[in-house]
């Protein structure tokens, strides 16, 4: 479906809703007498628009949650006012109300909500943190459909008095030093993400990092992973008869061509199995010597005590196992040998004292074996 035909059956049912609240509204300050609504009728509609956008179909909301949403989205209003518009709207839409004390309301079964193109302030801070935190990892045909509800979200959360105070307070902080993520052709981005999309095949010059000049190749792509600030795409070459899953980091492709053939997935591929095998850990030359090149291998580590505490509540393995001698902490776990497991124990500096088995010990000490 096209952002076009999204906004056209938007206005419409947007139109048509708006006519009822109009109605709504004026019907309202005729019998409630109510002399306010009489002047500020657009008002009025606007906040009665925003108590049908409370409801739920198999819910029932209260009132007074309904006015403290009102409220939040800097309505000034009593709660009396929530209730007489509830009373009011459910002459014209299809909603309905409980015996409860407090009172509750909700849609009726047979609403037809689409019907309602708006969106609550709990929506609106979901659709404002998806934009800030994942549009890098969306496909553009699906950027294309959530650009307007991004742009609806930024209006509803405009006027509101609190929600603005949670999105400032919430932020996501990188646990390693932070990088500025490199530069990426946003056509060959596009491309690789639409054909990633349709599982299409795509026809791609790329430079590999000990490389100064592109290749061409004709790819598989199979997922897209985010480690840090790069992303990669996992890939298969359709030239490899053996299918070997590769990893592309995008800002390393000058040019991308979407092919009219089908992707091909390798057999019982799952990106959760690959991921958790160590697949995006990168490998390390010692631990090709090991069975399965260090998959799933136990270690030892022995740390001092203020060094290893972190990890007595962050656990390398869900069989991990914490030893507390003197001020020598010493962790057993089950974890994938990995150049990243190198990296990050190198981290530690003087806070490691001693790692098995003996080959991981020799990676973290000897920089030279590392992989290029």
């Amino acid at each position: 479906m096209t952002v076009h035909s999204i906004d056209a059956d938007h206005s419409h049912a947007q139109t048509n809703s708006v006519e009822q609240v109009h109605t709504v509204a004026a019907s309202d300050s005729h019998v409630s007498g109510d002399s306010n609504d009489n002047r500020h009728g657009a008002a009025t509609t606007a906040r009665q628009w925003q108590v049908l956008s409370q409801l739920q179909r198999n819910r029932w909301v209260g009132t007074t949650h309904i006015y403290e949403q009102l409220m939040m989205a800097g309505f000034d209003i009593s709660l009396r006012t929530v209730q007489r518009d509830l009373n009011a709207l459910a002459k014209r839409f299809p909603i309905e109300k409980n015996n409860a004390n407090p009172q509750g309301w909700r849609w009726r079964d047979d609403a037809p909500l689409q019907s309602l193109p708006h969106m609550n302030l709990s929506q609106a801070v979901a659709f404002n943190m998806v934009e800030a935190n994942l549009t890098q990892l969306l496909p553009p045909v699906i950027l294309d459909e959530l650009f307007p509800w991004f742009d609806l979200a930024r209006r509803q959360l405009k006027n509101s008095k609190v929600t603005h105070s949670w999105i400032d307070r919430v932020r996501i902080e990188p646990a390693t030093q932070p990088l500025i993520a490199p530069h990426i052709d946003l056509d060959s981005k596009d491309n690789i993400y639409h054909a990633l999309f349709y599982q299409l095949q795509i026809k791609a010059s790329y430079t590999r990092s000990n490389k100064s000049q592109a290749s061409e190749y004709l790819l598989n792509p199979i997922a897209i992973i985010q480690r840090g600030v790069i992303i990669y795409l996992l890939a298969t070459r359709t030239d490899d008869p053996k299918a070997t899953i590769r990893t592309f980091a995008l800002h390393r492709f000058s040019s991308v061509e979407i092919l009219e053939n089908a992707a091909q997935t390798p057999d019982n591929f799952q990106l959760d199995s690959y991921l958790d095998a160590g697949g995006m850990g990168f490998s390390h030359p010692l631990f090709g010597e090991l069975p399965n090149h260090g998959k799933n291998t136990a270690i030892e580590l022995q740390f001092t005590k203020q060094a290893g505490n972190s990890l007595t509540e962050s656990k390398l393995s869900d069989d991990q196992t914490v030893t507390l001698n003197d001020d020598m902490l010493t962790i057993q776990a089950t974890v994938n040998l990995t150049s990243q497991l190198v990296w990050w124990l190198r981290g530690f500096g003087n806070g490691l004292l001693n790692s098995k088995p003996e080959l991981l010990h020799q990676a973290v000490l000897d920089k030279s074996l590392d992989h290029k």
